[in-house]
């Protein structure tokens, strides 16, 4: 194990003062004792300051501490690693120590030790003040406002004058004693904290008190008297008025007010309502001769019609001055305007341009415009007005629906003033004739249209077939007042749909139909459609052909046209059965089948052995051409 530098130096010493005093005892000199150097490193307090500084040899401090300090924290590192330090008897290089009572000294022992043998004791004296009696204000302050007397420590009585507007003030008090303790009007304040104070109603005083307690719970009263002036103050803050508004806006300054009425008013009102409020509750004040309430509506009676009252508040300030506030209620008299101010119809445009001592109109619109809004505005909000006999706001949009096209709605106006007076206006909306000449449908029976219908599309082709000879066209008019004519009569105007049946020419040929729409303008345009009537089939074939008892010989295909077939000696009798491609065809020979029948049979019995028997089947197609078919049956000898 290495051992510290200095440890090892102070071994090789002792064993050099050994060596010494062996020699000495050898009849070298006299004999003498030598002690290692034993000391602290540092030495520290938390809180406090050592006096004298720390050095390692010297042993004797004092700590002077705060009556408000009750513990500290000591450190001490000894100078040689290895030796001990013990704090009031415990070994630790680090200790809180409890302190006494304040004003009393708490000593505390250091001692450094090496191996229990050489030791070194410190000592340290913990110096608590005692608790101080200081309960004076170093400073105090009001804002707004000027003490007086001028601040001093000594003095505990104050005033100060502030204006009657002034509602509060700000006091802030320091203590000279940071320890003291302190209360503003019994609330504990901090050393340099303002508080708020709510001063009295103006022409009243109001008293702060400031309690300083110093550490030895002595007290110190100061008093602060604030003096709040009288109040000049005779304005009201607000003032409104219902029903109706004041003229010019309501400023605390303007002492003269108007409120225009109309003649006649909502819900049988037969007072006005004053609401004044003051700017200052000190204050006091009068509506009409009457004691009011600030901010409480006071009701005034309204005369009729062309009327006009006035209403007094006059409000008297503390000190006695008073400002008067006047309102003078105007009530019209009954109108005798029955006049529009202003008329528009949408879609369209009056004709003439519109005049207020204009009352016939005329608006022309599209054919298609099935109805109009008429907005008429009044030119006395108080008259009244009906469109078409319905009861109408002024500004107020009427939708109003039209007659068919080509026809005249008339839309009547009626504005009653106040006093009765009528004045009819009226408007002819005229409907423009319909240019509708389209078809919303056309559909052929039997058939499809070719192409599918549209109604820009005047071209379509019916394909049929050969056996249909006649078909029903019908086709709908977009516009049912418009008029069909060409190969479909309409059955008359204002009906939607016409229809008619036409007949066709022979088979592969084709037949123009032609449909002209003619619209309640005058305008036509002309559909047109080409049924083509299927040529007769030239189908002669079969589809199939059978026969019981053997098979055909080759199989069966309807180009083939001969055929065997060879059955055994038991079979007696055969069965042949023959389907047409073309159901329209008719099949002849041994085998008939009318017209529209598919399938024909017949059968053949007592067959000869050995004897052919020919069955012959013609089929003809519908256009005439033939096409016979044979079979030879052979019965076996055995």
């Amino acid at each position: 194990m290495t051992m510290p530098t200095v440890t090892v130096a102070r071994r090789y010493l002792t064993a050099a003062f050994l060596i010494v005093l062996g020699l000495l005892g050898s009849g070298c000199g006299d004999s003498a004792t030598v002690n290692p150097v034993v000391e602290l490193a540092s030495l520290t307090v938390s809180p406090g300051t050592l006096q004298p500084a720390f050095t390692g040899g010297t042993t004797e401090y004092n700590v002077n501490l705060t009556s408000n300090v009750t513990s500290v924290t000591i450190t001490a590192q000894p100078a040689v690693a290895g030796d001990t330090v013990a704090i009031n008897g415990q070994t630790t290089t680090s200790s809180v120590v409890p302190l006494g009572a304040a004003g009393t000294t708490t000593p505390v022992s250091i001692v450094v030790s090496e191996s229990n043998t050489n030791s070194r004791t410190y000592t340290v004296l913990l110096v608590r003040a005692g608790l101080t009696g200081n309960n004076s204000l170093q400073s105090l302050t009001v804002s707004p406002g000027t003490l007086a007397p001028t601040f001093d420590p000594n003095l505990q009585t104050y005033t100060v004058d502030v204006a009657n507007n002034v509602g509060i003030v700000t006091v802030t008090p320091t203590p000279s004693d940071p320890a003291a303790k302190m209360t503003v009007n019994g609330q504990a304040t901090t050393s340099g904290q303002a508080r708020t104070i709510t001063l009295n109603p103006a022409g009243q005083d109001t008293a702060i008190t400031i309690v300083v307690t110093a550490q030895n719970n002595s007290t110190k009263i100061y008093t602060v008297t604030v003096s709040r002036g009288v109040s000049g103050n005779n304005n009201l803050q607000n003032l409104t008025v219902s029903p109706g508004t004041l003229s010019p806006d309501f400023t605390p300054s303007g002492v003269g007010y108007r409120v225009n009425l109309p003649a006649t008013l909502p819900g049988n009102v037969t007072s006005v309502r004053v609401t004044p409020t003051l700017q200052d509750a000190t204050a006091s004040m009068t509506v009409n001769g009457q004691p009011a309430t600030s901010g409480q509506a006071q009701a005034t009676p309204l005369p009729g019609p062309g009327s006009s009252t006035f209403i007094n508040i006059v409000v008297t300030a503390q000190n006695g001055t008073q400002k008067t506030y006047s309102v003078n209620v105007i009530r019209a008299a009954l109108g005798a305007n029955d006049n529009l101010q202003g008329l528009t119809v949408s879609p369209g445009t009056l004709t003439p341009a519109f005049n207020a001592n204009t009352q016939d109109y005329t608006v022309a619109v599209a054919s298609n415009v099935g109805s109009v809004t008429v907005t008429p505005t009044l030119s006395d909000p108080a008259a009244t007005m009906t469109v078409n006999g319905q009861a109408t706001n002024s500004g107020q949009g009427r939708p109003v629906p039209l007659n068919g096209p080509g026809s005249t709605t008339v839309i009547n106006i009626v504005v009653t003033a106040q006093n009765g007076s009528r004045n009819p206006y009226v408007v002819a909306v005229t409907r423009a004739q319909s240019s509708d000449n389209n078809l919303s449908a056309l559909t052929v029976t039997p058939g499809t249209l070719a192409p599918a219908f549209a109604e820009g599309t005047l071209a379509y082709a019916v394909d049929v077939a050969t056996d249909v000879t006649q078909v029903t066209v019908s086709a709908t008019k977009s516009d049912p007042n418009a008029v069909l004519s060409g190969s479909i009569t309409d059955p008359g105007v204002g009906q939607a749909t016409g229809q008619a049946t036409i007949q066709l020419g022979a088979p592969g040929t084709s037949t123009p139909v032609t449909i002209t729409v003619t619209a309640p303008n005058g305008i036509s345009k002309t559909y047109g459609l080409t049924v083509n009537r299927a040529a007769p089939s030239s189908d002669n074939n079969l589809a199939a052909l059978t026969v019981t008892g053997g098979p055909l010989v080759p199989d069966f295909a309807p180009s083939t046209t001969a055929y065997m077939v060879n059955v055994p000696a038991a079979v007696a009798s055969v069965t042949v059965s023959a389907t047409k491609s073309d159901p329209g065809a008719v099949m002849s020979g041994d085998v008939t089948a009318g017209t529209g029948v598919a399938t024909g049979q017949a059968t053949f019995d007592q067959l000869v052995p050995l004897t052919p028997r020919i069955v012959s089947i013609t089929v003809i197609a519908a256009n005439g051409v033939p096409k016979p078919y044979s079979i030879t049956i052979t019965r076996a000898l055995f």
